[in-house]
């Protein structure tokens, strides 16, 4: 028998803007709605339209931000396309040592930083159908100016360069099929070799294979492996 580690898996989901990470995971948790917990990100971009706080981002100003930083209160944080985004310390190891799987959704910069400090964990890459698809998402959000959306393709495009040094790559064409790779994933990790804390014996049938793979039972005479098993039994 196998008894796995008991402490949570730390699972990074990172993508450009537009390929539609948050909203995969948003399905994921609706399929699992117990299995994980996902850590709410600050940022000192304004919020979107159907945007919550506390359930999307923590919104801060740029000033309130970088107090935070100040303050130690960030594990990692970034600036990208010029807002300021980072993932608070509270709550993560908790979760984890409680053996909750916790979801990061941040950025590529700060993927990356995560890595150095986690360095076992899982870190998944979303990628867009297209490049043309990319840009046609983010022009349908309504949100952005034409400047702020070349912006937003030209980082896309040095960000997809970044994709070798995750552990996985899902491309989000059919949002249901992406899920199900994502899901299907992290249950593959928790069969990992290196998730195994001990394996231990508890029925007949694996004392004997185990008493088969000892090297001293193996040059015994038949009788006496035969008296062996028989008592096993």
């Amino acid at each position: 028998m196998i008894k796995q580690k008991k402490t949570g898996q730390l699972i990074v989901i990172s993508a450009p803007s537009g390929a539609g990470k948050d909203t995969v995971v948003k399905e994921l948790i609706k399929r699992n709605p117990d299995e994980f917990w996902v850590s709410v990100s600050a940022t000192s971009r304004l919020p979107r339209e159907g945007e919550q706080e506390g359930v999307d981002y923590y919104y801060l100003s740029k000033e309130e931000f970088e107090e935070k930083i100040n303050e130690g209160f960030f594990i990692e944080y970034t600036n990208y396309a010029g807002n300021y985004y980072g993932t608070p310390k509270k709550y993560i190891k908790e979760k984890l040592n409680k053996g909750k799987d916790v979801i990061l959704i941040i950025e590529i910069e700060g993927a990356s930083n995560i890595k150095k400090l986690v360095p076992e964990a899982l870190m998944i890459f979303i990628m867009p159908p297209s490049l043309k698809e990319l840009v046609r998402r983010l022009k349908k959000r309504g949100t952005e100016t034409d400047e702020k959306i070349i912006k937003r393709f030209h980082t896309a495009y040095k960000e997809i360069n970044e994709v070798t040094k995750y552990n996985y790559v899902v491309v989000n064409d059919i949002l249901e099929d992406a899920v199900e790779k994502v899901e299907s994933i992290i249950k593959a990790e928790k069969c990992r070799v290196d998730r195994i804390e001990e394996v231990f014996l508890d029925t007949k049938e694996e004392e004997i294979h185990e008493l088969l793979m000892q090297k001293d039972f193996i040059n015994e005479p038949t009788q006496n492996k035969i008296k062996k098993i028989n008592k096993n039994i």
